[in-house]
Order: C-alpha cells, then sequence, then structure tokens
C-alpha cells in the first residue's frame, strides 16, 4: 500500500486517514463482536468460532478461539440467595429398605408429634379437668404408674377435684408429691386416703406458668425426636456393607430433613399453644 502523507490543514489528506481507519476497523470489527459473544458463553460451549473477513474485496475466513470464562457468583447473588432454603431430598423409600425402613422412621417422628398434641390437651390448658390429672405420674413400690391406675379422679365442682385413694392407700402420699410437682400449679390437700385438689384461678401468673410448662414438654418431645433421629442413623451407618458410601450419607441427609421438619412442626404446635395460652 503506497504511504499516506499528511499535510496539516490539508483536507485530502484528513479524509486519506478516515478512509483508512474505516478499512481497518471492517477488517476488526468480527473479531471483536465473536470475542464478546464468547465472553457471554458457559464453558460447556466453548468452541472454535470461524468468522467471515473482508480485505481488497476478496472472502477470506480467520479462526478465533472462544474464551473459556468462569461465572463466579457476585456479592448481590449470594446474599439473595442465603436466605433461601437448601435442595431437599426426597429418596425412594422402596430404594433403601434393604437398609433402613423411612416410613417407619417417618411414623416414629410422626408420633412424637401426636404425643405432644395430647399432652397439650390433657395437661397444658387453662382450666384444669379431671382429665388433666390422668397421665401424671406417680412413683410407687411397684414402679411408674398413672394417677389414673391408682386412684379414682373426679370433678366435686368447678374448683375442686377429688382423687379417692382408697384402692392403693399406700401410694397416697406419692400421688400427692406427684399431684405438686406436675408443673401445674396445683396445691392439693389430704383428708385419710382423700386428695382434695383445688383448681387455681386463671390469673396472669398462672397463664404465664402454663406457657413455661408448654415449653418444657415441646423440649421434652425434641428429645425424644433426638433420640429416634439417633436410632435411625446408627442403623443406617451399619449398613455401609450394603451400600455405598454416597447412598448412606443421602439416607442420612434424609434422616436429618425429616427430623428437621418434625422439630419445626413442634414450634409450630408450641406457637399455636402458646397464643391460645396467653390469649
Amino acid at each position: 500500500m503506497n504511504s499516506i502523507v499528511i499535510y496539516s490543514g490539508c483536507s485530502q489528506g484528513l479524509s486519506s486517514v478516515m478512509a483508512l481507519g474505516l478499512r481497518c476497523f471492517r477488517l476488526v470489527h468480527p473479531a471483536f463482536c465473536s470475542s464478546l459473544t464468547a465472553l457471554t458463553r458457559p464453558v460447556s460451549e466453548v468452541t472454535l468460532q470461524t468468522v467471515r473477513g473482508r480485505q481488497d474485496d476478496r472472502g477470506q475466513y480467520m479462526a478465533y478461539a472462544a474464551v473459556p470464562v468462569r461465572h463466579f457468583a457476585t456479592k448481590k447473588a449470594k446474599a439473595k440467595g442465603k436466605g433461601q432454603s437448601q435442595t431437599r431430598m426426597n429418596l425412594n423409600a422402596a430404594l433403601v429398605e434393604d437398609i433402613i425402613n423411612l416410613e417407619e422412621v417417618d411414623e416414629e417422628m410422626k408420633s412424637v408429634i401426636e404425643t405432644l398434641k395430647d399432652n397439650f390437651n390433657k395437661t397444658v390448658n387453662i382450666r384444669t379437668s379431671p382429665g388433666s390429672l390422668d397421665n401424671i405420674t406417680v412413683v410407687t413400690a411397684d414402679g411408674k404408674l398413672a394417677l389414673n391406675q391408682i386412684g379414682q379422679i373426679s370433678m366435686k365442682s368447678p374448683q375442686l377435684i377429688l382423687v379417692n385413694m382408697a384402692s392403693f392407700p399406700e401410694c397416697t402420699a406419692a400421688a400427692i408429691k406427684a399431684i405438686r410437682e406436675s408443673g401445674m400449679n396445683l396445691n392439693p390437700e389430704v383428708e385419710g386416703t382423700l386428695i382434695r385438689v383445688p383448681i387455681p384461678k386463671v390469673t396472669r401468673e398462672h397463664r404465664e406458668m402454663l406457657v413455661k410448662l408448654a415449653k418444657q414438654n415441646t423440649n421434652k418431645a425434641k428429645d425424644s425426636l433426638r433420640k429416634v433421629c439417633a436410632n435411625a442413623i446408627n442403623k443406617v451407618k451399619k449398613s455401609k456393607d450394603k451400600a455405598s458410601e454416597d447412598t448412606i450419607r443421602l439416607i442420612e441427609k434424609q434422616i436429618s430433613q425429616m427430623a428437621d421438619d418434625t422439630v419445626a412442626e413442634l414450634d409450630r404446635h408450641l406457637a399455636v399453644k402458646t397464643k391460645e395460652l396467653l390469649g
């Protein structure tokens, strides 16, 4: 190409330079666009792209390798996903039945929830009823027995419950102790083998005491749940010869997820009961 001499103030020279610049851009432009496209594509789609260039009105092909780019999450994206729940496991119980019966584990966990609900209905109520005393555990010489197994419980009046211990008079003192330590704010009185249990007035203090009792019962339920979960995971670990480490790990994760769901359900029942008690 002939040299181009640029004279200051010469419009013809300026026009020549602009024409040369445009011709250079026409050559570079396809490669430039191709590189930008490559930067926005994932690594899995990296290929060798061929673009068509044009020089002196003759077709010419030039190859440009797409640049592999690894995409990292920005701080904003991480913050957005931080509060989102983790991917949930959903193993098919039939596929792991040789290792553990997940349906039985699920039933055991549901049983913990039902026990807590039953406990709330019987022992954690604003109005104390005869049924509230039924399952109070009494420590006797023959072991631990429910109060309704050794005494006849009846409602004398809206303000008084009677427990007749005539069939097991030797357990009267133990029954009184159990009623007093039941956490229901009860102060029993004894007349021979007859235990009189005045029903406490519904005060703010009484309501708060019942909320505290509900929390204690919920914590006991969570302890029972932890035992169910631990027993299940121990059973899985003993079956390492029947499955791969990855499978064992997935089953353990599934059991932990089931336990987390049960804890959330226990907390939900506690929240509902607390609202009910505090009015």
